[in-house]
């Protein structure tokens, strides 16, 4: 199999942990460890569904600790799974965030439960469910 058979046009092969943009500065030199907030790291990671064959062209998460903005999930071929890892996510708080599949809102099977949007970016990112609009729920506890 050639390299570029294993991603989707356009898309680069799966990278390493990548730091939420904004976020670094919690890593300044000179600080000490209890003046550091505490952060944690999470791996979002979606499958096609069952009977489902066709790949779509993007896979994104955003969430209140991205302040809404896109971050893409590459295609692991080797695990035939999209998926990216966030650091610096902050701790001892729920966030809220959501799976876009070609920008459309899709199910976690991974996500700690389910909310009601609170704001109008969660509005924008959510998903219909029987009791109403959702999105999802990531408790961020301290290690």
């Amino acid at each position: 199999m050639s390299p570029s058979s294993d991603h989707p046009p356009g898309h680069k092969p799966f990278s390493k942990t990548r730091p939420i943009p904004g976020l670094s500065a919690f890593a300044a030199p000179g600080l000490k460890k209890a003046d550091k907030p505490q952060t944690f790291i999470k791996i979002f990671r979606w499958r096609l569904p069952a009977g489902q064959t066709q790949q779509p062209k993007t896979v994104e998460v955003a969430g209140t600790f991205t302040k809404w903005q896109k971050v893409p999930l590459r295609l692991d071929a080797a695990q035939n799974a999209w998926q990216v890892t966030l650091a610096d996510i902050p701790c001892n708080r729920t966030h809220h965030y959501m799976l876009l599949v070609d920008g459309q809102p899709v199910k976690d099977t991974h996500a700690d439960g389910m909310a009601i949007p609170r704001t109008a970016q969660e509005t924008q990112f959510a998903l219909t469910t029987e009791r109403g609009p959702r999105v999802f729920i990531l408790f961020a506890q301290a290690k």
